[in-house]
Formats: structure tokens, sequence, C-alpha cells
């Protein structure tokens, strides 16, 4: 963790900041998405684990404030500014919806309260690694949803958007209910269970098929795997059929597995290998997944890669990070952007959630007297810079989201308390700011 990890405006604000004497001036700002992206009813928010990691260990090494000090745009900052970034920590509040919780636009995922430029700096890295992880679980919500209780396990790493991104992928895939990953290093750190046998190029490192598919029985017993589209598919099934058990099933790696799932399942069958299973891998996507078993294609699990790792249909959210108010010098000031397409509403907020829809109140109410009972979803996680509850295990991370996806009414609304409304008009025609 380096606090270089952002971009280069957030050092100069910082530096700004500084300059202008408001090191002490408490800023709160409020990270979620603008919009929906198209097919998506609700996001799953994710990545919280590794927003409390990246703000309990903000700080700037040594060479890198002597990186910062030569760069030209800081020719004239005050050197006491280097100082401050040299002992730098996070000190402040954060406040987050669960991970595994469904959201929708314009609800607060992460709120950040802390001295403004230790909220400042965080920026980049908290829309970075908030924005990937919630649109890949909520990417992997719909994969899940189209293969109607088969599993689905993400295969994406080696089209993920670099080596990172593919072990987050894996873990986001995972709360989003996927079965598992093929990445190992998000088995390792997070615990997902983890899968994968073997690929095209076993097969062609021997001399027959049926040579390669014996060494994985006789190595991996019921756990083995066989790839069978590397020469011709149905003499493949053929050979996995008199090898018999043990083994786990077979992979039908192309988009013919419509085609010849009915085949491979007769083959397999009357071998008497009728609990061997088969997967279908090969750039699917929640679409595809939906056409093979509306054909009835006797398929029991599905790999998914690239169109996951990536959220192909929809690569990004319109996420962002606004500051709702800032405390100068005990005052409290509500703050809020009212351009074109991009208006934010003031004042911290707070999600209430009732069985048919959330209302978007402020952090002060207890529950808007519109919404009758109600849950608040916006929890403490850290105060004054230390964390004060236990993250989620990213299975309990994954049954949260299912558990909460099930809940959602089918017409589930979005608005605003009464009071946020009324806040937000008076800040609107203010013409100076509102002191409390």
């Amino acid at each position: 963790m380096t606090g270089l990890q952002t971009d280069l405006y957030e050092i100069t604000m910082a530096a700004g900041y500084f300059s202008a004497g408001k090191v002490q001036d408490v800023a709160t700002f409020e990270l979620f998405v603008r919009r929906l992206p198209p097919n998506r009813r609700f996001l799953v928010a994710a990545g919280l684990q590794q927003a409390v990691e990246y703000l309990e260990n903000l700080r700037f090494r040594k060479e890198e404030v002597e990186f910062l000090r030569g760069l030209p745009q800081f020719a004239h900052v005050p050197p006491e500014f280097f100082d401050y970034l040299t002992g730098l920590r996070f000190s402040g509040d954060l406040f987050a919806v669960p991970e595994g919780m469904p959201v929708f636009a314009n609800e607060p995922i992460l709120t950040v309260r802390a001295p403004i430029i230790e909220a400042q700096i965080p920026e980049t890295y908290l829309l970075s690694i908030v924005g990937f992880q919630t649109m890949i679980a909520s990417k992997a919500v719909r994969v899940v949803e189209a293969a109607a209780g088969r599993a689905v396990v993400e295969f994406g790493s080696r089209r993920a958007h670099s080596p990172e991104a593919g072990v987050l992928a894996g873990r986001a895939a995972y709360i989003g209910g996927c079965a598992g990953t093929s990445n190992v290093a998000s088995a390792f750190r997070y615990g997902v269970p983890v899968y994968g046998t073997a690929a095209h190029s076993w097969v062609m490192a021997f001399g027959s098929e049926e040579q390669a598919f014996r060494q994985l029985q006789k190595l991996f017993g019921p756990a083995a795997t066989y790839v069978l589209d590397t020469y011709d598919t149905l003499e493949a099934a053929r050979t996995a059929a008199r090898l018999g058990r043990p083994l786990w099933g077979v992979r039908l790696d192309s988009d013919q597995a419509i085609a010849l799932a009915h085949q491979v399942r007769r083959i397999l069958d009357e071998a008497g290998l009728h609990d061997a299973k088969i997967m279908a891998s090969g750039d699917l996507n929640e679409d595809k997944i939906r056409r093979i078993l509306a054909a009835k294609s006797p398929i029991d699990a599905f790999g998914v890669g690239t169109e996951l790792s990536t959220s192909a249909d929809a690569p990004s959210l319109s996420v962002v990070y606004k500051m709702a108010q800032i405390e100068i010098s005990g005052i409290k000031r509500y703050t809020a952007k009212y351009s074109d397409d991009k208006q934010t509403l003031p004042g911290a907020k707070q999600i209430f959630r009732g069985s048919t829809g959330d209302l978007i109140g402020g952090a002060w109410e207890c529950c808007p007297p519109e919404l009758g009972s109600a849950r608040a979803l916006m929890q403490p996680v850290m105060l004054r810079g230390q964390r004060v509850q236990e993250l989620p295990s990213v299975k309990e991370a994954r049954e949260r989201c299912r558990r909460e996806i099930a809940l959602l009414s089918e017409n589930h609304t979005v608005g605003y308390s009464r009071e946020m409304l009324a806040l937000a008009e008076q800040v609107r025609h203010s013409l100076r700011p509102l002191q409390v």
C-alpha cells in the first residue's frame, strides 16, 4: 500500500489545503454510483475489505515523499507539507454498507469523514477498488441467475485487465454467487474455492488422448476432469467412457456445447457413468448460458471467463466520490454539486431499507416516518482511524448477497426522505453556508 496509488490532483489539492491552512477542516465524502449500467436492476457492494486495509496502511515512504518534492508541480510548495506527508496516517471515520449488500443508484456505498487531506487522497484508490469489485460481483449475480442452480466457476484471470484484477475478480465473483474461481491466489488470500485440472496443452503433450486422460485419472482420481475438444470431441468422450471411474467429469470448451452435449451425455451414460458431470466453457456469458439451457442441453456446470472478469457488457461503473459536507472550525457547511447530469444532494446520508423500497435520508435521521419500519444499511467500520467491527469473510458476504437479493421486491423503489429533500432545497437557495 502506498499513498502514491492516486491521481496527481489529489496530492496537488492536498498541498493546496495545507498551504491554505485547512489541514484541520473535516470533510465528509460519499462514494456512490450515479447510474445503473444497462441490464442491471441493482448492484452488489464489494471491495470493502481492501478499502479498509488501504486506509489502515495509508502512508508515504521517505523515497516517495522525495519523489513528490522533485516534481515541477511542487516547486513552490512549502517544505513543511512534505514533512506532513511523511507522518500522514488515516485518523478518520469510515461508514459502509456490508459487502454483498444490493445497492442502487445514488446510494452511498462508503462514507469517509476525516481531516480533509486524509479524506481527499484516498479518492482514487477507493473508487478503483470498490468500483471494480462491485462491477464484477454484480455481473456474477446475472451469470449465476442465468445458470438456474448449476454451478458457475469464474475462469477469467488470463483475460482480466491485470494479474491483480484477476485475483480480485475471483473474490468478487464468489461474493456474487459463483461456486469458485480458477485463480489460486484468490483461493489462498480469501478462501475462495478453487477449481481446475488440465487444458488442451496437457492433451497435446502426450502421444494420445487416452494416455493424457489416464495420467490425469491416476493423479487426481475422482477430481479428474478431461477437456474433450482438443481433436475430435466425440472420440474423446468415448475414450473417457472406456477409462471409466474415477473421474469428476468432462469439459466442453467450444461454441458447439449445445450440439455436442447431448451426444457426450449419451456416450457417458451408455458406459454407466451417469454421475459424470459435463462442464461448458469458452466465451460464455449469461445470454449464452440461457440459450444452452433453453435447448435443454445436459450441462451441469459452467466456466465463465472473459465476460465475467471484465464485465464485458458493462465494463465500467459511473462511480464517484463527492463531498457532502465540511466542518471548518467546528462550523458545518453542507456541500453539493448542481451541474447538469451531475447533481448531488448535500449532507451525510443513510440508506433506509423497507420491504418494498429504500429511502436515502440524512445520517442524523433514525428512520423516516414515511417508510415505516426499515433497516439502516450504512454501518460504522472505522472510527478515529481504528477498525470497530470485524469484516465478514467472503463466504459470509456471499451468503448475504444471496439472502438480500431474495428479499428485494420485484418493484423495489428508491427515493429520498422529506428531511433530505428539504435540506437540499434549503442549501440550493441559500446564498450563505448553512450553520448548525
